[in-house]
């Protein structure tokens, strides 16, 4: 297709504009984060408004057309948002599934914080159709997802590079939760803590302008209110503080509870044979049920108009677990709830958000661990209010407290949750029991689970982040990947002086010890061979393997990182672990060494560098090479390790419908695979050859050699 003038002129008028641009320096870049910021409130706005207009469709005007299914559109209306949120994440934006700030995690890790334009449209959707519909979920982690998306794209578009590109995602973080709460200092925070991980003047400049633009905007539309009416703080005793630390330690459990919770319940839905764009709507079926089943009931009435766009449900009778849940959390702080339904709310608001985001549904947990934190506090208060009268404040502000101490645990940001309460209650008394108790948690919750809700998602993925978001490189490979599938093993029945031998033959220090079943048995090395000859027994003919091996073998498993098992090694100065099936351990697969990790480590680079549109470290006379897995090809449903790649071809990427995919062993190949290999120059055509006769079907092959021999 050749270039039409009209086209050509574009470009030129558009490459100038991309000159300007980069020559403007630091202007330049602020007004692009003061333009995320107003985008992203926009943005916020509106998801707001549509998740109120789905609210009224499914709870007020449906309702209407069908009256005799009565409360039955509890169960009805998650259902129908899990139908429509379902398909959008399945087939046109998997990285809108759950609540987001994960992913835009591990797009500045792993991706040189590209994210893809469509996410924007598709987190939107999904989120609304979700909870609009009444799912347990927040809109904050979806405006979070939104803001750092549309700040991603427009660094693609300027062309800038991955450092600005990463601040700019931040950028466009903060400004979602600015827009979001009315709190533009715990906006920044929480870009800096979750987000980048680190700070720089560069950074702080253009993320808190977004942050400041974002809140400024959102409070002209949706009005200069925060997002839930609190209470006057006032302290009774200063004895109290020690109360605040006590509370800390509850809002720990609490923390580490949903966290557990959650992913319990997406792995239950995860490893269940199941259409996965179906799986929403089960999740929504039992969220319905559990509302339709619900007691006690919020009869709010009709809210008024400008109470929609924070999203209040609209039906009378709306259950409290339903939805983000402001109104409720609004009516803890005030103390309008009895001790009772504080109590079941904690429980029922931990297993409708695990219901709703664990089957794969869309939104945020910035709103649950709030309500689970309130209603948490809330309890405690009112018990130590009853308790000790003279020395504890009412129960509205432990529940102010708790709602900062339950996210502080749950998502590790510590300053973003002090300073989130502290600008809703623009109150500065209530600073030292929020600290005292923040911090309780935060250390609690560290000794309990080490992960946060946001990080555990990634290192289940073998993404392991530290300072400044950089990958731990070991964490990005599997043992599948670079262990040995095919190791010499020994018999403990033989005679321990052919060690010798064996050892000088395979250049090995080590071999496991298999019985005549297979079963792993235990592990000999050339330090055990050694012992037995310098105490004169190497040549007992009548001394066996199983004299001289190592019974209690630490082993390593074919899913885990080499991270985990380089820190198992580490310590005990072990050079080897055989490698053992997680259902069985006797059963061995392979031994992974200390050079398959030395290895992986180069591996892990190039993989990170590809993902960045880098590849360090690749020597001269290196060639790339690209393959398309046919959708007639036996490798279809494969995992690579079943593919037994030779080691002199390294797979280093797979696109998957335009969404990078970086391999591991257990990842399963599809029809329509783009594979990225690497080999040396003079091996190309061996690799060609290698990939055609690996697609080829075994039928096909036998035909090839009954015409050979013929």
């Amino acid at each position: 297709m050749q270039e039409t003038p009209s086209s050509f002129a574009r470009q030129m008028v558009w490459e100038r504009v991309l000159d300007r641009v980069h020559a403007s320096g630091m202007i330049a870049w602020l007004l692009l984060a003061a333009l995320i910021g107003a985008g992203t409130a926009v943005g916020a706005v509106f998801f707001i408004e549509l998740i109120s207009w789905v609210e009224r469709l499914l709870f007020f005007h449906l309702p209407k057309v069908w009256p005799d299914l009565g409360r039955g559109w509890y169960i009805i209306a998650p259902v129908i948002g899990g139908l429509v949120a379902g398909p959008i994440i399945a087939f046109f934006s998997p990285e809108a599934k759950g609540h987001g700030v994960p992913e835009v995690m591990e797009a500045i890790a792993l991706k040189g914080a590209r994210i893809r334009p469509r996410v924007v449209v598709a987190k939107v959707a999904a989120s609304a159709a979700c909870i609009g519909s009444g799912g347990s979920a927040g809109r904050e982690g979806p405006i979070v997802q939104v803001g750092a998306a549309f700040g991603s794209t427009l660094a693609q578009w300027f062309r800038l590079s991955e450092s600005r590109t990463r601040n700019l995602v931040a950028a466009g973080a903060a400004a979602g939760i600015a827009a979001t709460f009315n709190a533009p200092i715990a906006g920044v925070l929480f870009a800096i803590e979750v987000i980048l991980g680190e700070l720089t003047l560069r950074d702080l400049s253009s993320v808190v302008l977004s942050a400041v633009t974002a809140s400024t905007i959102a409070r002209s539309i949706l009005g200069d209110r925060p997002a839930f009416g609190i209470p006057f703080y006032a302290t009774r005793s200063g004895w109290e503080i020690l109360i605040y630390l006590l509370l800390g330690v509850l809002g720990a459990l609490i923390g580490v509870a949903f966290i557990r919770a959650l992913y319990f319940t997406e792995d239950l839905f995860d490893n269940w044979d199941f259409p996965a764009w179906l799986k929403p709507a089960v999740g929504g079926l039992l969220l319905g049920t559990m509302g339709y089943l619900y007691p006690q009931i919020l009869g709010l009435g009709f809210v008024p108009a400008d109470e929609l766009r924070l999203g209040v449900p609209l039906h009378q009778g709306l259950p409290h677990v339903f939805g983000s849940g402001f109104p409720v959390i609004e009516d803890a702080l005030l103390g309008n709830l009895s001790l009772t339904l504080m109590v079941v709310l904690v429980v029922l608001k931990l297993a409708a958000t695990s219901l709703t985001l664990g089957a794969g549904n869309s939104g945020g947990v910035f709103a649950p661990a709030l309500f689970m934190g309130a209603m948490t506090g809330g309890t405690f208060g009112w018990v130590v209010h009853k308790t000790l009268p003279t020395i504890a404040a009412g129960a509205g502000s432990y529940a102010t407290v708790g709602m900062a101490a339950v996210f502080a645990a749950a998502a590790r940001a510590p300053l973003t949750a002090i300073m989130i309460v502290f600008e809703l209650t623009d109150d500065y008394r209530i600073l030292l029991p929020l600290m005292a108790a923040v911090v309780v948690s935060v250390v609690v919750a560290e000794r309990m689970e080490p992960e946060s809700i946001y990080t555990l998602k990634l290192v289940r993925r073998g993404i392991r982040l530290f300072r400044g978001r950089d990958m731990d490189v070991l964490a990005s490979v599997k043992v599948a990947e670079v262990m040995d599938s095919n190791p010499v093993t020994v018999s403990p029945d033989i005679p321990a002086a052919s060690l010798g031998g064996l050892f000088l033959q395979t250049n090995s220090h080590g071999f496991p010890v298999v019985d005549e079943h297979g079963n792993l048995w235990g592990i000999v090395s050339l330090a055990d061979y050694r012992r037995a000859i310098e105490g004169r027994r190497g040549n007992d003919p009548n001394l066996k393997v199983r004299d001289i091996a190592v019974r209690s073998v630490v082993v390593a498993y074919p899913d885990e990182t080499l991270r985990d098992v380089a820190q198992r090694m580490a310590p005990r100065d072990i050079s080897r672990l055989p490698v053992v099936d997680r259902k069985n351990p006797r059963k061995l697969l392979g031994v992974i060494r200390r050079n398959d990790i030395v290895h992986a480590y180069e591996l892990g680079m190039v993989r990170r560098g590809f993902a960045v549109g880098e590849l360090p470290g690749v020597p001269p006379g290196t060639a790339e090479a690209r393959f398309v897995v046919p959708p007639d090809s036996p490798l279809v449903g494969k995992t690579l390790a079943e593919v037994h790649l030779p080691e002199t071809f390294l797979l280093i990427h797979i696109d998957r419908g335009g969404e990078t995919v970086l391999p591991h062993g257990d990842t399963r190949l599809q029809s329509g695979d783009i594979l990225t290999l690497l080999a040396r120059e003079g091996d190309v055509e061996a690799l060609e050859r290698f990939w055609e006769a690996i697609n080829t079907p075994p039928q096909e092959q036998e035909e090839e050699e009954q015409e050979q021999a013929s």
